[in-house]
Order: C-alpha cells, then sequence, then structure tokens
C-alpha cells in the first residue's frame, strides 16, 4: 500500500539513483547491499511499479524510476526542512514574528533589514503592521506583536523597554501655491492657526485627549502618512514630514520649506525606539532584527544611527 512508503525508502531510492549501483548506494548509507536491495524490492511492490532494471550488470533506473526519482528528492527535501523547523522551534525560534512599525521610520531601512531576516530565517513568517502614535504600541501591550518601532508617540508604558534605533528630521512644509508658502520667515504661530494643518490621528485610546505638535485649531486628521503627503501636495493644508520622505518634492518644487518662528521648541529631531514589553522580550528573530534595525540607520542619509 502506499500509505505505507517509508521515508527511508525514498532516501535508499536516492541513494541508488544518484549512486549508480546497489552497493555505492549501501557504503554511502552504511548498509549491506542486500538490505538496499530488499528495500528497493520492497517499495517497487508498494508502488506497483518497477524503479530499476537488474537485467544488466549495474542497476539502470527504468522510466518510472526516472520519472519518480525529483518526486522523491522533493518529499525527502520537504522533511528536512520540517526537522530544521522543528529543531528551531524546539530551541526557542518564534514560530511567527509580529512587528507593528512607526510610519515615520524610514521603510528602505526596514526593508533592507528585513531583505536580510529572509535569508537568515527563511522559515519565520513576519507580519508587519504599519501605524501611527498609540496604535503601534498597542500591539505590543497586548502581546500580538513581540515589539514594535516608535518615534512619534512620547508616552511609552513603562512595561515597555525601549531601545533607542535612530533619529529623523521633521520640516514643516506646504504646497507652493499655499498662502503660507509666500510668507517670510519666520511665519508667527498666530498665522498658522489661520490655516488647515494636516495631522496624523491614532486609531488607539493612548493618546486619547493629547495632542501632539497640533499648531492650529484648524485640523484635518489622517491616518496615513501617504495620504497627508497627498493632501500637502494638493495645497489643502500644511504640516510636518520626515524629511526624507519630501526631499524630492522640496527639490523639484512640489513642496516648499515654511519658516516657523519657535516650531521646534526641543529640536526638530525625532528618536525612533525598538520597544518590547519588559515580561516577554523577543525571541531570537526578533532580537536579530531589532539589531539589524540598529546597524542599518547608515542607508538613511542625514539621520543619526544607534550609539
Amino acid at each position: 500500500m502506499l500509505d505505507g512508503v517509508s521515508l527511508d525508502q525514498l532516501r535508499t531510492f536516492l541513494a541508488a539513483a544518484d549512486a549508480g549501483s546497489f552497493s555505492a548506494a549501501g557504503r554511502r548509507l552504511g548498509r549491506a547491499q542486500s538490505v538496499v536491495s530488499q528495500t528497493l524490492g520492497a517499495l517497487e511492490r508498494q508502488l506497483g511499479v518497477q524503479l530499476f532494471d537488474r537485467s544488466a550488470r549495474y542497476p539502470m533506473l527504468t522510466d518510472a524510476g526516472t520519472a519518480l526519482v525529483p518526486e522523491a528528492r522533493a518529499v525527502a527535501g520537504r522533511m528536512d526542512v520540517f526537522k530544521a523547523r522543528a529543531r528551531d522551534l524546539a530551541g526557542g525560534l518564534e514560530a511567527e514574528l509580529s512587528v507593528a512599525i512607526d510610519v515615520m521610520f524610514p521603510i528602505q531601512i526596514f526593508t533592507h533589514a528585513v531583505t536580510d531576516f529572509q535569508a537568515t530565517f527563511p522559515h519565520t513568517p513576519l507580519r508587519v503592521d504599519v501605524e501611527a502614535l498609540g496604535a503601534v504600541i498597542q500591539p505590543v501591550i497586548d502581546r500580538r506583536c513581540a515589539f514594535a518601532v516608535v518615534g512619534t508617540l512620547p508616552l511609552v508604558p513603562p512595561e515597555l523597554a525601549q531601545e533607542r534605533l535612530l533619529s529623523i528630521s521633521m520640516l514643516m512644509v506646504a504646497a507652493p501655491g499655499h498662502p503660507l508658502a509666500t510668507r517670510p520667515g519666520p511665519i508667527p504661530r498666530a498665522d498658522l492657526a489661520e490655516h488647515v494643518q494636516l495631522v496624523l490621528t491614532d486609531r488607539s485610546d493612548l493618546s486619547r485627549g493629547k495632542e501632539f505638535g497640533v499648531l492650529s485649531p484648524k485640523t484635518w486628521r489622517l491616518a496615513d502618512l501617504g495620504a497627508k503627503l497627498a493632501f500637502l501636495r494638493a495645497g489643502l493644508g500644511w504640516g510636518s514630514m520626515p524629511s526624507f520622505m519630501v526631499e524630492a518634492d522640496l527639490a523639484e518644487g512640489r513642496l516648499v520649506e515654511l519658516a516657523v518662528e519657535d516650531a521646534w521648541p526641543e529640536g526638530n529631531l525625532i528618536t525612533m525606539f525598538a520597544v518590547h514589553r519588559r515580561d516577554t522580550p523577543p525571541g531570537p528573530a526578533g532580537r536579530w532584527l531589532i539589531e539589524r534595525l540598529k546597524g542599518t540607520a547608515s542607508l538613511c542619509p542625514g539621520q543619526e544611527g544607534a550609539a
């Protein structure tokens, strides 16, 4: 019966096919030639096909045997993957790595790190949520993510540990046709309040009732940084953006930088951190990815990497 076909039989079949003889297969497997012959004979009876032509001095693969070699190799290869995966899990490797990423984090750095992650942990699925403000931290608090990369919310709960990754610079910008774009700087904050400010909104309750960098009572709130950039280009308001995201827009005239009076009292740098629960730190894959993110800060020109 086909259900009785064993992995040992398939490995013996592959050894004989690759070695060219039952005796050579026996030496490769550390078995007697008679055991190899008996194993292959039993396999042929179970399959109902002849795998080797034994009429010549050396056994030759039949057409059926030749056709089944790649199938047997695929099954044996999958079993090797199965055993390696089980060994990794037994050693503490995560079954899946879930990460939340702040929309402000340079995506080229994250992509580069994840490319290396895939090569290092090819059998570990990765799930990535891209969020803003408290929605970045909430999955970690709820134990739905191993760690988060956060920077736009300066309210990290004490149960979360923080590891510095890099700092990004922020700029106030507007479209060239926006009324503020023609104002000579420095622009007083009172003048900003006369125009709509485009602001990122929080999908969690962590920052409910709190405002970060809001300078105008007239606000349009967006949960997506890409949408905010599109609105800025369309002249629908003014707002702050990471400098690396608007470099091309500034250079090509789609946006202009606003010189705002006392715009950044504490400086225009936002420090990005990897945060995780203190009681359940990331496993080997998560720890590796955090360290890789620290090491790729140089890929974002003009930003400060981890110390």
